[in-house]
């Protein structure tokens, strides 16, 4: 147990100018963190004692999957990432710093490298394979407009873990510990208290194939979901497919609605501005995202053709051309002869090396229009079959496929008749199927089979600061915080309505003796405030159970007892020998 008088719970009133979210404006005010620097915050007792309970819950859940703790260092030369190349792909996400010789580090934003390196030096046989390894440690990203607290900041905890492996499935393969970190991360969250929503997503960054991510439900999440209400089925935006949609009509089919007309549309910077301009909806605009195939491969170019209020999604793409795409620079797109802003369909026709891929909803008849393929000009009137002609039916140059970023409303794509719903949901955990990705660039290799072959890796993260940001934005009220049991900093505040009367200070350490030997954390609240300061500070910083020593309850032989989410309910008198049940069964 702990008093308030000699620990550090700095609560205001105000938030920060800066505070937005929910979790960043309470956390602030009931004095769990305070800004130091853009991004970066300091911890007070409150958040610690919160932090480490959810890192005790992930480490034992992390333990129980067989996995080994360490930790590695932050600092991380530079020639680490040679082979990898990731220093290129986080590009000014990535924290260096020089030291005196001039010697460049990276300030770790996740250890796979470092990891990688260590197994490699310290395992010479696939017989001490499979292998799990994890931290929990800080992690840096040098975000350009941090926000939200804790929820986007410059340094974080995190726990990391890595597989090591020599086969996908079976016993020992990757799929077998991808399953035990699901449920891991399952149990984790669940502990937590938390609703969550486990999504299938894009690996991004930190390569591989196959991932999930484990997404705390809550209004005020950056992150949409969707979901499929009948199957379970649920998918980030850049992840989620879409069910079956029907061609009206048949795909590339229907007459042309009239002559192809130019329209002058000079300084419209926008297809918003451009359809209002040519008094034409977005939705009967199509929008033609211009794509570079990345190393060496027939097709050069990919054009993704999509509707004007519709979004490319860049992964479809890449999944459906089978290469590896970026956005085409458009000083190279310029020079391959792309009118970048005003490129139509009809640049399969006059590029060479261009694959096109057009999502089901624009390949329908109809009225349609477009770029003219030149500078500050569209078209309207544009037909599949007339302007692009017969390259519609080689798959070589043209392809019917999902290229767009799903919607709410949009055919379920594991249920027939469903449609997908949305969700809002925050990020707190990630775990990823790299395959060989990082052993090949770092020649993590092992005789097996008779031959030398690259190590199978998977990657788990969990953001263990974030987590407790996330929790606060899922749960709070107008008052303040409302913390889950397993994570709350303590799990009963006794509230001194006289701290200088002997039997109210003695019946508080009595009480909070008792609690501390069931197990529970207490703090007693012996600050000499009025009692509506007390009060209100208990709702701010969210301890589940308030107890309330006052004259009128102990004349009575007990105590108050309050529930932290039922604000609006009025406490109820306990009996003094009761009071330890009570919290323990309310717990």
């Amino acid at each position: 147990m702990h008093r308030w008088s000699q620990t550090l719970i700095p609560t205001t009133r105000e938030a920060p100018a800066d505070a937005e979210s929910p979790s960043h404006i309470l956390l602030s005010r009931a004095g769990y963190i305070r800004k130091l620097g853009s991004g970066i915050y300091d911890y007070l007792p409150l958040a610690w004692r919160s932090l480490r309970k959810i890192s005790q819950i992930v480490r034992e859940e992390m333990d129980a999957t067989g996995a080994a703790e360490l930790c590695l260092p932050v600092m991380l030369p530079i020639e680490l990432y040679a082979g990898t190349k990731r220093d290129v792909d986080y590009g000014d996400l990535l924290f260096k710093v020089t030291d005196r010789k001039g010697a460049v580090a990276a300030l770790g934003p996740t250890h796979e490298e470092p990891i990688t390196e260590l197994v490699r030096g310290s395992i010479n046989s696939y017989k001490q394979l499979p292998l799990s390894l994890y931290q929990v440690q800080t992690k840096f990203r040098d975000e350009a407009r941090p926000r939200s607290g804790l929820l986007r900041c410059r340094e974080f905890i995190m726990k990391d873990a890595y597989s090591f492996h020599m086969e996908v499935e079976g016993a020992g393969g990757l799929n077998e510990t991808y399953d035990a970190m699901y449920r891991a991360y399952s149990n984790v969250f669940k502990r937590c208290g938390l609703d969550f929503t486990v999504v299938e997503a894009e690996a991004g960054p930190i390569g591989g194939s196959a991932s999930h991510e484990f997404m705390v439900n809550a209004a005020s999440g950056e992150d949409t979901i969707l979901k499929c209400p009948v199957s379970g089925y649920a998918a980030n935006v850049e992840k989620c497919e879409i069910g079956v949609r029907e061609v009206s009509g048949g795909a590339f089919d229907g007459s042309p609605t009239g002559e192809l007309a130019e329209v002058h549309t000079p300084n419209l910077p926008g297809i918003d501005e451009v359809g209002k301009f040519m008094k034409v909806k977005p939705d009967r605009m199509l929008k033609t995202i211009v794509f570079r195939v990345v190393g060496d491969a027939p097709t050069k170019w990919v054009l993704a053709v999509v509707r004007g209020d519709h979004d490319v999604n860049e992964g479809k793409v890449k999944s459906v051309c089978g290469h590896q795409v970026e956005l085409a620079p458009e000083k190279e797109a310029r020079a391959a002869g792309f009118a970048i802003g005003y490129v139509s369909p009809r640049a399969v026709n006059s590029v060479p090396g261009v694959l096109m891929l057009v999502d089901p909803d624009v390949a329908g008849g109809g009225f349609w229009a477009t770029g003219a393929d030149k500078p500050d000009h569209h078209v309207k009137h544009f037909n599949w079959k007339r302007d692009v002609g017969e390259k519609l039916g080689d798959p070589r140059y043209v392809k019917l496929a999902d290229v767009r970023n799903a919607l709410a409303g949009d055919p379920s794509p594991r249920a027939a008749g469903a449609r997908l719903e949305t969700g809002r949901g925050i990020e707190v955990g990630h775990i990823f199927k790299l395959g060989t990705k990082y052993s090949d660039a770092m020649d993590l290799k092992m005789l097996y089979k008779e031959q030398q072959r690259s190590v199978i890796m998977g990657c788990y993260g969990i953001g263990v600061s974030r987590t407790m940001a996330a929790s606060v934005e899922q749960n709070h009220d107008e008052n303040g915080i409302i913390w889950p049991a397993a994570i709350a900093p303590y799990h009963v505040l006794i509230t001194l309505m006289k701290p200088d009367q002997a039997s109210h200070v003695e019946a508080a350490g009595r009480i909070a003796a008792s609690l501390s030997e069931a197990g529970l954390d207490v703090l007693i609240d012996d600050r000499d405030e009025r009692p509506g300061v007390k009060f209100k500070d208990a709702d701010l910083i969210g301890v589940p159970i308030r107890l309330t020593i006052g004259d009128k309850a102990l004349a009575e032989g007990g105590v108050e007892f309050k529930l932290r989410r039922d604000v609006a309910a009025k406490g109820e008198v306990v009996r003094l020998d009761q009071v330890t049940s009570r919290c323990s069964s309310a717990l």
